[in-house]
């Protein structure tokens, strides 16, 4: 199958581990020139080097803070001088706190705005100017099933993540004529280090072991499984390549049957 993606320049944020790192991984594995980012210095060292000697394609890596418009900024340049150009953006995050609206403070409003929807914002208006000039570009968000189902003590995620979605529509009717796809990817219960932390908290509040929590979180998918990374990279790969040119404006689940509606 050709995807179109070797030599082809992608950039992953959040990508030091996760589903940002599978990601960057399957990408690499096309033959595209990756760079990824994130808040953590080794962790970036260790994807990096994971993902050649797995591929033999090493990432470049910067340290970025999403929620520092400097930082996506130089980010951006240190990529562009590196590589020339960003063909393919995958904007993604780690999720905000967790809370119920009135245990939320503004502070918390505007870091979770920052981290979840402007850092899309910001790094989609840097690397636009050089898609238009190529009349190519790929610019997927990896949002969340709660942009469908809201989420229980997820206030933030559950606003903020939506708030991508909308954004992401509007950009695709604005950039379809350049060639140009703008997608979201909604995982569903994916075993990540978010959501063991999320299972651990509620285990405390139910008083029984994250072990059941995360049990009981596995009986609702009709799939019978929790998700894992590389089931969400396999369908950004498939956004980033050729095959996906005439897919703009969507947001596909990938859940395992999680969410129950019809649209």
């Amino acid at each position: 199958m050709e995807t179109g993606l070797k030599g082809k320049v992608a950039l992953v944020t959040a990508a030091s581990k996760g589903i940002g790192k599978s990601v960057a991984g399957l990408l690499a594995s096309e033959g595209a020139r990756v760079a990824i980012c994130s808040t953590n210095k080794e962790n970036l060292e260790s994807a990096s080097l994971d993902i050649k000697s797995k591929y033999g394609n090493e990432p470049y890596w910067c340290v970025c803070d999403l929620n520092s418009l400097a930082d996506i900024e130089n980010c951006y340049e240190m990529v562009k001088k590196n590589y020339g150009r960003v063909d393919i953006l995958v904007n993604n995050c780690g999720g905000p706190i967790s809370g119920i609206f009135l245990e939320l403070s503004e502070k918390d409003w505007a870091i979770a705005f920052e981290q979840v929807l402007l850092s899309a914002v910001r790094f989609s208006k840097l690397v636009i100017p050089d898609m238009l000039r190529k009349e190519w570009g790929r610019i997927i968000n990896i949002t969340s099933y709660a942009v469908k189902e809201p989420i229980g003590n997820l206030m933030l995620s559950n606003s903020l993540r939506s708030g991508v979605v909308g954004f992401a529509k509007t950009m695709s009717n604005e950039f379809a004529r350049y060639n140009i796809t703008v997608n979201n990817v909604a995982p569903g219960r994916v075993l990540t280090s978010r959501l063991y932390d999320l299972a651990v908290e509620q285990s405390k509040q139910l008083k029984i072991s994250h072990e059941k929590v995360l049990t009981d979180m596995t009986k609702e998918i009709p799939m019978n499984r929790l998700g894992s990374p590389e089931d969400i990279a396999s369908v950004v790969l498939f956004l980033a390549s050729n095959m996906a040119g005439y897919v703009t404006g969507n947001t596909i689940h990938v859940d395992g049957g999680l969410v129950k509606s019809l649209f």
